[in-house]
């Protein structure tokens, strides 16, 4: 079974990414940020970056989520993933999970997170995700740059899964 993690931080197109590889795959596409609970989303919403306290319930979601999706067509889901640990929580249990990561410098991300309206994730949150960012290396993720248009970043993905 196929279970992918597209991962990277806010804004660098891990839920259009996400989908399109599903929908190649045909397997479900599930976003994390649907899974947070309220709390977190009201924290983000007023410019409150989460702590690793915040986000443990929603990784535990997301992994489990991932467990239960091994078991039938696969799956893929967007998360951001953004620390060593996160990533670790996910892979619990969950052998042959690959990550994908969308990389991208901070200005090019800022410029897109202006187009995306009614999203709790204000762009002045941007900081706080490449702060907190550990980016994987190539030996535990495929690194896709995000300059490079969906399909072509999706060839890439599927060349290499």
């Amino acid at each position: 079974m196929t279970a992918i993690v597209v991962m990277g931080v806010s804004g660098c197109g891990k839920s259009t990414i996400g989908q399109t590889l599903a929908d190649h795959l045909g397997c479900p596409f599930y976003d994390g940020d649907d899974f947070h609970p309220p709390e977190n989303i009201e924290k983000m919403s007023n410019g409150i970056p989460l702590t690793d306290t915040d986000r443990a319930p929603w990784l535990s979601r997301l992994q489990s989520l991932i467990h239960q999706n091994l078991k039938g067509d696969g799956v893929v889901l967007a998360c951001s993933a953004l620390k060593q640990r996160y990533r670790d929580q996910l892979r619990h249990d969950n052998d042959g999970l690959q990550f994908v990561y969308l990389h991208g410098d901070f200005d090019t991300i800022w410029t897109r997170m202006q187009t995306r309206p009614n999203h709790y994730m204000k762009p002045e949150m941007l900081h706080s995700q490449f702060a907190a960012l550990e980016p994987p290396g190539p030996d535990e993720a495929i690194r896709v740059n995000i300059t490079d248009n969906v399909e072509q970043i999706v060839e890439q993905v599927l060349s290499q899964v």
